[in-house]
């Protein structure tokens, strides 16, 4: 058995995705996501509103990927990234940001923290799960 596999976070490359992490400090886009992913995606969501929430929900729950919006007061989305991959058995999260700055060089500033893609905002609820889903293969190809 590799030492991925025996890592307490919930990254497993080899599993379908079903666990994700979303960070977001506005609660409206919160439950839209989570609708979203689970009604029309079927996977498992827990929410978060700041990076402190993040922290303490990645043990309990164990996401396979993160999704953060990257400008949240206090910790921004990369600096919670950061965070998290700080973390013994969290150091190669998957992520992908959520962003409604989509200027060419702030994209390329956003994929230098290893993100498998970003979402521009506004995103379309009942394609985001597949958009997610397309991100999570190119990154991990079977």
């Amino acid at each position: 058995m590799s030492l991925r596999r025996n890592m307490p976070g919930g990254h497993h490359p080899e599993l379908p995705l079903s666990r994700i992490l979303y960070v977001d400090d506005e609660p409206h886009i919160q439950t839209v996501v989570k609708m979203s992913l689970e009604l029309v995606g079927g996977f498992e969501v827990a929410t978060c509103g700041s990076a402190d929430e993040a922290l303490a929900q990645l043990s309990p729950f164990r996401p396979q990927l993160v999704v953060l919006d990257v400008m949240m007061p206090v910790v921004d989305g990369p600096t919670t990234l950061e965070k998290i991959r700080g973390r013994f058995g969290f150091e190669r999260m998957p992520a992908i940001f959520m962003t409604a700055k989509v200027q060419p060089e702030e994209l390329r500033a956003l994929r230098m923290h290893g993100v498998l893609g970003i979402i521009g905002k506004p995103f379309d609820p009942m394609t985001l799960a597949d958009e997610i889903r397309r991100l999570w293969h190119a990154g991990h190809p079977a």
